[in-house]
């Protein structure tokens, strides 16, 4: 029985005014849908009382939060004392809109400070925002911590990027023994862990849940999956993958995409339609895995295929996103042109990062025309970003239009903007070292740079190559080779050669994308060291061995 037709019912029978019905009633309404009804029966109650504000101010917490603030507001204002479940209704609405409203205080005036709940509630409300500090006090300070208490405070970090505290903080806990974690927490740290990149600790907390004996659930699974992608072992991501009872369109969404940007293309393809016999139907997240598969493997027309798929099989409507995936699938095959008519054809304003990726594929294939026609769309709709300009510049370079290349460098400087320096990461034990391109802040730089001077005169002779007409600036060809020297990921790898000794595998995380003599030295480095080194960039993962890598030099 619908709501209008319940409250009719109470009318017809005098039972309207009792505040017991309404009541009752108001708890059907108190949904997103009926939203307006619930303010109506509310306005029906001569003396509601504090659990009838809380039915309110609960329901719109969710999705106004405003309107359960001004609730709140108006229940003080009526006298009506809050008790320790209207607080974390408050809290939430105030995260959502990050506004405190002096309701620490209030928790403080009101006696919660003790309470459990109220201080899980402001746990999280500082962790929305970004009050970490804050909420590590009311956590220390907390008397009796709950499981909710210690997966609010792990949340807080992770969604803060304090991913190593949460890790350490979750250590902490199993000292506790009256607290045991749940497939919540461990998502969340699986979470923390994709972040970071450290594959021995995603290991850790696998070998945490299979211990604990966890059931493999459809999310825990997909979380695993998602974790050893972004750790660079797409192996153990398909393995997960074939060990999970059940799985949904977001688990085999996480092994498209994991495959595709691991350079293994056709095989995300296959696991695409594999997925559609098995019943699933793609949603915007899988088609643009399987379109990212199809750009970086080079597949033109399955690409197509896929893409008139989404309209012509399945009556959606494709997005800025996927448009975006084509324009890169053509833009890598060198089909600059038809890229570029792809783009004014869209149905929508191309975003700056579609531009973009044109831009980038007009300086891979040395188009200088169309780069200038991409470089003015951008200067148009978002011209302070730092890699337009280094693009620009880089075309111009190709071309030997020393002169053209110093106006685009200069022009940044008279925009106050600056080039985003290149980094690089690797772990070595629990210990993160950092390279920035040309910096001589790591404490071993000297001798990683001794080493690495060594290292590339022993490659030359094997056949590597410096490619110089990436450098910036018309300089001597020797301060060419120079500035090449000291690239960060080249840094990083000379660092794991001196340091680990045995033959695991080398692991890098880049900032921004590798660029083409840092991909050459890699690869002549894996095949001189019988190594596997493995690069994260900011768009794939590049695996090295034996003087190849899985992008078959198509990136």
């Amino acid at each position: 029985m619908s709501t209008n037709s319940t409250l009719a019912r109470l009318i017809k029978t005098g039972h309207h005014n009792r505040t017991k019905s309404l009541r009752r009633l108001l708890l059907l309404a108190a949904e997103p849908k009926s939203s307006h009804h619930a303010l109506s029966l509310f306005q029906l109650m001569p003396y509601p009382r504090t659990f009838d504000w809380n039915i309110l101010i609960r329901a719109h917490a969710h999705f106004s939060p405003s309107t359960s603030i001004s609730l709140f507001s108006t229940m003080r204002l009526n006298g009506v004392i809050p008790d320790h479940f209207t607080l974390p209704f408050v809290l939430k609405a105030c995260a959502s809109l990050r506004i405190e409203k002096g309701l620490h205080s209030l928790v403080l005036k009101l006696g919660f400070c003790n309470d459990t709940f109220v201080q899980n509630a402001m746990i999280s409300f500082y962790g929305s925002c970004g009050s970490v500090d804050r909420a590590l006090k009311v956590f220390d300070e907390s008397p009796a911590k709950d499981l909710v208490s210690w997966s609010s405070m792990i949340a807080c970090y992770v969604n803060n990027a304090f991913e190593y505290e949460a890790l350490a903080l979750f250590q902490k806990m199993q000292l506790t023994d009256s607290i045991k974690p749940d497939e919540i927490m461990l998502i969340t740290l699986l979470s923390a862990i994709r972040s970071l990149g450290d594959l021995e600790l995603g290991k850790w907390v696998h070998k945490f849940i299979e211990r604990k004996a966890f059931e493999l659930s459809v999310r825990l699974g997909t979380a695993l999956i998602e974790m050893y992608s972004r750790c660079a072992s797409i192996d153990d991501s398909i393995k997960v993958f074939d060990e999970m009872p059940v799985r949904n369109i977001f688990t085999w969404s996480a092994l498209i995409n994991g495959l595709a940007v691991h350079g293994r293309t056709r095989k995300a393809v296959e696991l695409f339609y594999k997925m559609k016999e098995n019943g699933f139907q793609p949603d915007f997240v899988t088609f643009n895995g399987v379109l990212v598969a199809c750009s970086h493997g080079g597949l033109i027309e399955e690409g197509f295929r896929v893409f008139n798929s989404i309209k012509n099989e399945y009556n959606m409507e494709p997005k800025l996103e996927q448009y975006g995936c084509m324009v890169d699938l053509l833009g890598r095959a060198g089909l600059l042109y038809e890229a570029f008519e792809l783009v004014n054809r869209m149905p929508a304003d191309p975003s700056p990062i579609i531009w973009r990726t044109l831009l980038g594929a007009c300086v891979n294939h040395k188009n200088l025309l169309l780069a200038e026609k991409v470089g003015e769309k951008l200067q148009e709709v978002d011209p302070s970003h730092d890699g337009d300009y280094v693009l620009l510049s880089n075309v111009y370079g190709g071309k030997d239009k020393w002169v053209e290349k110093e106006r685009v460098l200069n022009l940044m400087g008279e925009n106050r903007i600056s080039k985003r320096p290149g980094y690089s990461l690797i772990t070595m034990g629990s210990v993160v070292e950092k390279f920035i391109a040309g910096d001589d802040s790591h404490p071993q730089s000297e001798e990683i740079k001794t080493f690495l001077a060594s290292l590339i005169e022993r490659l030359r002779v094997v056949g590597y190559s410096p490619v110089k007409s990436i450098v910036l600036f018309d300089v001597e060809e020797e301060e060419k080779e120079h500035n090449l020297m000291y690239h960060s990921e080249k840094m990083a790898v000379a660092f794991a050669l001196l340091k680990f000794k045995d033959n695991r595998t080398i692991r890098v995380m880049k900032n921004i994308r590798i660029c083409c003599d840092c991909h050459s030295f890699i690869k002549h480095v894996s095949n001189a060291f019988n190594r596997e080194i493995i690069i994260r960039d900011r768009n794939r993962f590049h695996h090295f061995s034996k003087g190849s890598c899985s992008c078959r030099d198509y990136w």
